[in-house]
């Protein structure tokens, strides 16, 4: 009985999969790319990568009959409304197909007649990527108080998950987290709100840190780890935020003031630095070159706040670092001058293996994150020269950005679809600088997702491998009062 069941179970569903499935006959010939969302046309993609679902955003077709097909392989068919491709035969597909490229012909049934576009193609990459990405989702207004958290999202398929959301603890606010080098064994993430702190994880430890002093100007803000994990800067920031009296310029936070310190956990002390803590300048966003030897950071001639805040630019400086003292030198070298360029660096991340670094250029100011003309560009650390990254920049905002463990991939966030949230996009980049065109975070039905979504994705980084942490251990040490007091020197 049982046996008949199931074949009579697989014979209706045979059935409906063949009702389900129209073939394309006679269709007309579109010269011309599908209308698709996101635009993955040309895109280069790791072969790991979640499928590369995607939306027809003509809204007269009846019914899409996509066919994807490789050099080598099966071809994968989807036939109906929505665009979804077997994760597994995905993954096979792409795998079998690395250093080669996909080739996508989608045809739309609109009016009861076929039409078929100009087949495009994907290509796949021989660069491997990191397991995944973690960012912050937040709403994209400043005026009220709404969910957010950090989360982790499996780049090989469309599992997300949440790292700590400020749910955990009424009224929190997380912010600013980071790796070290994509490892997320070592973590650094700020708590704002009446249970404020820095959460400060080594392996299987967790401290809450006041990292406040009498000789700091405030709690620690931007991170970045040297790469030795014995220390990691900070900046220290008396911040300002404002609003703009027109709608293209939304958002202003400005620094009054700020410096740089390095925090040694070993000794849970602040290491002041004099060339990163002068009173004529604002010094931050450190950022440890990747054999630990340098410290990047952007520097400006303090100014007037917030009366000159628009006349505040920064440039992108070095100072050597000794890992032993944990003390930098006091001679600075200016790589990328705002003398010279006119405009201002914010969020130096240099590649880890130690040949670029990237950064992020606007008009002024270092909150880049609202400014609409704001690039990124690529500083060749062995010639000196940079460049915009014209292959990966839009006519909106491109802002905050990380590397892949490898050097051979990059992500990005960027307001360029809607104006209004930030979302992830990547690209590769080969040994020579060569960078290709950047695609959208893969969802399973993209168009749904991003049109619902009312969070932007914040700070990105990719992570080698899970990041785990204890739900109930975090609650505990955030709430509890017990803070460890640093101390500076």
């Amino acid at each position: 009985m049982k046996q008949i069941i199931t074949q009579f179970a697989f014979g209706v569903g045979f059935l409906l999969l063949t009702a389900c499935t129209e073939k394309v006959t006679s269709p007309q010939p579109v010269n011309g790319y599908p209308p698709i969302y996101p635009d993955y046309t040309e895109v280069t993609i790791p072969a790991t990568i979640a499928p590369m679902n995607f939306s027809i955003t003509d809204k007269t077709y009846e019914k899409a009959d996509v066919i994807v097909k490789g050099t080598q392989g099966k071809a994968l068919h989807v036939n109906g409304k929505t665009i979804s491709f077997d994760e597994d035969e995905w993954h096979q597909l792409a795998e079998q197909n690395k250093g080669d490229s996909l080739m996508f012909t989608v045809s739309l049934k609109k009016g009861g007649k076929w039409f078929q576009y100009r087949s495009f193609p994907m290509y796949v990459s021989e660069y491997p990527i990191d397991y995944g990405v973690a960012y912050r989702l937040i709403a994209p207004g400043y005026e009220v108080y709404s969910k957010m958290g950090i989360y982790q999202r499996n780049l090989s398929n469309f599992e997300e998950k949440a790292v700590i959301e400020n749910t955990l603890v009424p009224g929190m606010c997380v912010n600013c987290h980071t790796m070290n080098q994509t490892q997320p064994e070592k973590l650094s993430l700020h708590v704002r709100g009446m249970n404020g702190g820095t959460l400060f994880a080594q392996n299987e430890s967790i401290e809450m840190l006041d990292t406040k002093t009498d000789s700091t100007l405030s709690a620690c803000v931007y991170p970045y780890w040297h790469p030795s994990g014995k220390y990691i800067a900070y900046s220290t920031n008396n911040t300002r935020q404002g609003f703009h009296a027109v709608k293209e310029e939304r958002i202003e936070v400005m620094d009054n003031a700020s410096d740089i310190v390095i925090y040694h956990p070993e000794t849970h002390r602040l290491l002041l630095q004099p060339a990163l803590q002068s009173p004529n300048a604002f010094e931050t966003f450190p950022a440890f070159s990747p054999d630990g030897k340098n410290l990047y950071f952007c520097s400006a001639e303090a100014k007037s706040m917030p009366e000159e805040y628009k006349n505040v630019k920064y440039s992108l400086c070095r100072v050597s670092f000794n890992p032993e003292t944990g003390h930098t030198s006091e001679k600075v070298d200016t790589l990328v001058s705002s003398s010279q360029t006119g405009k201002s660096v914010s969020f130096p991340r240099p590649s880890y293996d130690g040949r670029y670094l990237m950064f992020t250029l606007s008009d002024y100011g270092n909150f880049s994150i609202w400014h609409k003309e704001a690039d990124l560009y690529l500083l060749d650390l062995k010639t000196g020269e940079y460049r915009p990254i014209k292959e990966a920049n839009s006519t909106d905002t491109e802002s905050f950005h990380n590397w892949s463990s490898n050097s051979r991939w990059f992500v990005f966030s960027s307001r360029r679809d809607n104006g209004l949230y930030t979302y992830l996009y990547f690209a590769s980049i080969d040994e020579k600088g060569n960078i290709t065109k950047p695609f959208m975070l893969p969802q399973q039905n993209p168009l749904d997702y991003y049109t619902d979504l009312v969070y932007s994705y914040n700070v990105p980084d990719f992570i080698s491998s899970p990041i785990q942490l204890n739900v109930n251990e975090l609650r505990s040490k955030i709430t509890q009062p017990e803070r460890i007091k640093l101390k500076a020197q």
